[in-house]
């Protein structure tokens, strides 16, 4: 559902973004208006992210391959990180360079007046209708989530990101309508350098949030606490497992999470009984948490002996530990 509802957003905000930056640039070249160009160009940044957003996703989908053994499903995130590099440098920073310039130039809008308004109020009504979709289709997975924890926990980046785009865009036309209505007003072009330079600040935030969330993802997140807790009564509720050593668990892509995980297994001498037991356990993870689709489960016997010295495993399964002359550990077991 996030993939095919992350597409439909993506999609509503391309067509809108393509649209107004069209009218945008009309609008700036009829009147010169520093607030019209910097929202042009915001639309024109906007619009390729999008389509940086739907080549993630198409590219996501290709087979691992031995160079890639766990697929390419966190590309998603990389392309995600892109956009904000995007949204940085062509929107904010450009909606900055060309409010600097616009101050010291502070001509007026001389000519073709009612333009940039009746622009500014399209594109907020079509923004509108992309943002709307872009809520309807979050709400789907946000559930009670705030939506500041949902775009700051959400493991597929395209709603998220085209929720703060969306939402940057309709902020920032309030910007230039505030800009260019004032210049109208008292003929003074600073006016519109001062909407020109608060749609560059928005710009720039937003980008430096849409990074530091997806650096999370590019750098791996682990399951949320109630996948987390569902992954441990998945393994310890039967009988095949006397509890967990230890786990770890990572996201391979946004609907994709690996399981690795040292168990405590009962003493036996059939290794058939234990091969039996790891797979009724993968099976419990996979119907409680279906997005935990790579499991690797190592068997062992618990010792809480060992678990005091460290080796998190049985003392009598564990390699032992050298000390150098200093009497630091040489080395640790793969445990």
């Amino acid at each position: 559902m996030s993939a095919n509802g992350g597409t439909k957003a993506i999609i509503a905000a391309l067509l809108a973004n393509v649209g107004i930056a069209v009218t945008k640039f009309v609008a700036f070249l009829l009147t010169g208006s520093s607030s019209m160009l910097a929202e042009s160009i915001h639309s024109v940044a906007d619009s390729g992210n999008q389509a940086l957003l739907l080549l993630g996703g198409k590219r996501a989908k290709r087979a691992a391959t031995p160079q890639h053994p766990f697929g390419y499903g966190r590309e998603r995130y990389v392309y995600a990180f892109i956009v904000s590099i995007v949204l940085f440098s062509l929107g904010g920073l450009f909606a900055l360079y060309e409010a600097y310039h616009k101050w010291s130039h502070k001509e007026g809008i001389t000519e073709w007046h009612w333009v940039p308004v009746a622009v500014l109020v399209a594109a907020i009504v079509m923004e509108s209708f992309s943002f709307r979709t872009a809520i309807k289709e979050s709400n789907h997975l946000r559930g009670n989530q705030s939506w500041v924890r949902f775009i700051r926990r959400a493991k597929a980046p395209e709603l998220p990101v085209v929720l703060l785009e969306d939402f940057g865009a309709l902020v920032g036309l309030v910007f230039a309508l505030f800009g260019v209505g004032m210049t109208l007003i008292t003929g003074n072009g600073r006016w519109d350098a001062a909407g020109t330079a608060m749609i560059g600040i928005l710009l720039v935030t937003i980008a430096i949030v849409l990074a530091i969330e997806t650096k999370s993802l590019l750098l791996g997140e682990g399951a949320e606490p109630a996948d987390l807790a569902a992954i441990e009564r998945a393994i310890t509720e039967g009988s095949e497992v006397d509890r967990i050593i230890h786990m770890k668990t990572l996201y391979l892509g946004p609907e994709e999470l690996m399981v690795a995980a040292k168990i405590s297994v009962p003493r036996c001498e059939d290794a058939e009984t234990v091969a039996r037991g790891i797979n009724a356990v993968e099976a419990r993870i996979r119907a409680a948490v279906p997005i935990a689709r790579v499991i690797y489960l190592e068997p062992d016997i618990y010792s809480a002996a060992a678990e005091r010295a460290g080796t998190g495993a049985a003392a009598d399964t564990a390699t032992p530990q050298s000390q150098d002359a200093s009497g630091e550990v040489a080395g640790r077991p793969g445990s």
